[in-house]
């Protein structure tokens, strides 16, 4: 299975073994500050904000257009914007590390 860090918005890093489901899902079983998914992972809000590190978007799924809409409301969008609860965890992306984007 693979592992997935995520760099909280005060920098202390959460290590996950064996991560399996969508990266929205992970973060929140494990309290991932900044991660609340309040939509439940239906791509209707935008509390699961995160940058995927450049060397990854080949591999992280392209976003869909509802999450581009909806990330293009956030003040904190970057080009390496993504919505975790949109992303699958895979084996091919054993070893992301991902930082969750500030709270709006």
């Amino acid at each position: 299975m693979p592992k997935v860090t995520f760099i909280q918005p005060n920098g202390e890093r959460v290590v996950v073994d064996n991560a399996a489901g969508t990266l929205m899902e992970i973060a929140t079983a494990h309290d991932v500050e900044g991660i609340t998914g309040n939509c439940g992972g239906v791509c209707s809000c935008s509390t699961c904000h995160v940058y995927i590190p450049p060397e990854w978007p080949s591999l992280v799924a392209r976003a869909g257009v509802l999450e581009l809409e909806n990330l293009s409301f956030n003040d904190h969008q970057k080009p390496n914007s993504r919505l975790c609860c949109q992303i699958e965890m895979t084996e091919e992306l054993d070893g992301l590390v991902v930082q969750v984007a500030p709270k709006e």
